[in-house]
């Protein structure tokens, strides 16, 4: 059965992905009208490939009018941004009276100063999605959400340490970790879009106001396990190669800090080296993140 899809909306996600599952119910919530792309057409949505070598304007043509257009995967290096946009206007001029919008997904990896920064810090501007990025704020109107680290329902930083930690170095190396919620990257996309003015022009360091250091966290979820597990009894395998990484951790941790001459969790920001300030974006609109990461212990 072909799916019906409208003609105009507010909102036209290009590339449903992990993200949407917090956008969707909010847009519904806020009665806006939306469409999404995937490249497949799964669940309902647009299928929609974007090749930035091909001049086809059909696969554009398909995709609704749209007051405000949220890309969400990457665009790489210079000319990318310039044909999407184009493309996408020059097939949609005759159904729409206005301009429309851009919204782009960006990382904080663009900024890499080991120290503080914020939105307006110097950033890596060889970085190709940076030039993507500045491309894209050159030749439309758009805004850039820089997002930390995504998580939320089953994407959760606990289950990252064994990929970031390996080894006893790799977790000497880990500094701060910087995050925002999925919900919390779907009211920022929605209060974009509902007050464009105020934030156009720019690229926004998106995360949730918070600093976290990953000794801090690895110590206090491998104690969370052990504690958990004190009065059980552990007969698997599987279970006791469990108790006996998170043993592993715990023990790097504490000597880490010795060597280092760490006194204290979490370390203070000059040993974090890159920290984030995400300010900028929830004070220019007057909001604030409504998720931060709950750690063992209550911190």
């Amino acid at each position: 059965m072909q799916i019906e899809h409208p003609l105009q909306v507010d909102l036209l996600i290009l590339g449903a992905g992990w993200t949407s599952g917090f956008l969707f119910p909010l847009l519904r919530r806020k009665g806006l009208v939306y469409a999404a792309t995937t490249t497949s057409g799964r669940d309902e949505t647009i299928p929609f490939k974007y090749d930035p070598s091909s001049d086809d304007p059909s696969p554009f043509r398909r995709l609704p009018s749209a007051t405000t257009v949220l890309i969400t995967f990457p665009l790489r290096g210079k000319g990318p941004s310039s044909h999407l946009t184009r493309l996408y206007t020059e097939t949609h001029r005759d159904i729409s009276a206005t301009t429309p919008r851009f919204i782009q997904f960006g990382s904080t990896g663009i900024w890499n100063t080991p120290s503080w920064n914020d939105s307006s810090s110097p950033y890596d501007e060889t970085n190709p999605r940076a030039v993507a990025e500045d491309e894209l704020l050159a030749v439309s109107d758009a805004v850039v959400l820089n997002l930390a680290g995504l998580y939320g329902g089953t994407r959760q930083p606990r289950n990252w340490v064994d990929r970031v930690a390996k080894t006893k170095a790799e977790l000497k190396a880990k500094g701060a970790l910087h995050l925002i919620h999925g919900d919390d990257v779907a009211r920022a996309v929605v209060a974009a879009h509902e007050n464009f003015e105020k934030v156009k022009g720019q690229r926004w360091l998106l995360s949730d106001l918070h600093v976290y250091d990953w000794w801090d966290l690895v110590l206090a979820w491998a104690v969370d396990t052990l504690q958990a597990a004190e009065d059980d009894s552990i007969e698997d395998q599987k279970s006791q190669t469990v108790m006996a990484r998170q043993a592993e951790l715990k023990d790097w941790v504490v000597e880490l800090m010795h060597e280092e001459g760490v006194r204290a969790l979490p370390r203070d920001t000059p040993l974090l080296g890159r920290v984030l300030d995400g300010r900028g974006f929830w004070e220019a609109l007057s909001l604030i993140p409504m998720h931060v990461l709950r750690v063992p212990g209550g911190r």
